[in-house]
């Protein structure tokens, strides 16, 4: 600590991220980063963004990233006004806390959840409630009836990897038609149902997704935002007084690379979802309760290990896995990746 520090520095307790070993061979399951490559085309376009001597790297990018969010517009039948571009998801969510979120109500969002949110919210000044899930631990839409200053849902929920219907994301909506209402979708592409055909048709629906899980760009950092017009201006707003040039020239050319190969991405996803079911049905037969995931990941409690020795003992063999100390109501859990080997 030091005098120096201002109070909020005081105060804070920072998200902590996910262990980068320094190993050659580490079987990495703790970050949930796709085990397959990006499209053949990302790796292309940064070669001819950089050209022969990486000249085009004096040159501050697009601030708009607007080639990028066309690409990404056509993807989702959106209008490029209809999409908002940041350095991550986790940097698109920061500017939605201070342009929607900071509200006189709590916002709400699940207990067992991206444990980012609540440090967001200490962060920005923004007061929050946690709603309990359900002992299947899944979230219940009529929990987030009653007044509240904004809903933040992931879906699927992280880490538990359960996924909402879009008919239960629908009926929250008309539930809260006068708070922002963001649904966070990091891991929609491995089964789940994206929120985004709703836009058009709840103004208060802000949809944020990645470039880091499905499409193996996670070392590019790149993340969006899609919603009403007026949703995507406050989000600019923020942005442009905060950084005005969040993704560099390579992270623009990926990313859209990655968005006009359609088929490498499906292809991908589908071994990702292949290898968690495999993983599934082999933790269960090892003894473990595994919660039904629509993510790149598994949630499972081993019915007679303790989750942090688990890990430690996985540590050892340098396999590493997320463990995750629940409520006290709940029991300790482990976080494991679908790639096991």
């Amino acid at each position: 600590m030091s005098r120096f520090w201002s109070d909020i520095v005081h105060t804070l307790t920072p998200y902590v991220p996910g262990e980068q070993p320094a190993l050659a061979h580490p079987i990495k399951l703790n970050t949930n980063e796709n085990p397959y490559l990006p499209s053949p085309r990302v790796v292309e376009a940064i070669r001819r963004e950089l050209g022969e001597d990486g000249a085009t790297l004096r040159k501050y990018p697009d601030p708009t990233s607007r080639a990028m969010r066309e690409a990404v517009a056509k993807h989702h039948g959106l209008r490029v006004e209809q999409v908002f571009a940041g350095n991550g998801s986790d940097e698109v969510l920061a500017h939605a806390f201070q342009a929607l979120l900071k509200r006189d109500a709590p916002i709400r969002f699940p207990d067992i959840t991206y444990s980012f949110y609540p440090v967001y919210a200490q962060l920005y000044g923004v007061a929050y409630q946690t709603i309990p899930l359900n002992a299947d631990f899944a979230i219940d839409v009529d929990d987030y009836r009653s007044p509240n200053g904004g809903i933040l849902l992931p879906n699927p929920n992280a880490p538990t990897g359960r996924a909402l219907p879009l008919s239960e994301i629908d009926v929250l909506l008309k539930q809260n038609p006068d708070v922002p209402v963001i649904i966070d979708e990091a891991y929609v592409d491995f089964g789940a149902e994206s929120a985004v055909n709703l836009i058009d048709t709840y103004p208060n629906l802000l949809v944020v997704q990645t470039t880091s899980k499905a499409r193996s760009l996670a070392g590019m950092r790149v993340g969006f935002a899609f919603g009403n017009v007026e949703l995507i201006e406050a989000l600019t707003r923020v942005k442009d007084s905060f950084n005005s040039y969040p993704l560099d020239r390579l992270a623009q050319v990926a990313a859209q690379a990655s968005y006009e190969d359609p088929a490498w991405f499906k292809e991908g996803c589908a071994k990702v979802v292949a290898s968690r079911d495999k993983l599934a049905a082999q933790l269960e037969q090892l003894g473990f309760d595994v919660v039904p995931s629509a993510a790149n990941f598994v949630f499972a409690k081993h019915r007679a290990r303790d989750a942090a020795a688990l890990a430690a003992s996985l540590r050892e063999k340098e396999i590493f896995v997320r463990p995750f100390q629940a409520a006290a109501h709940r029991s300790a859990s482990a976080h494991l990746d679908r790639h096991a080997r």
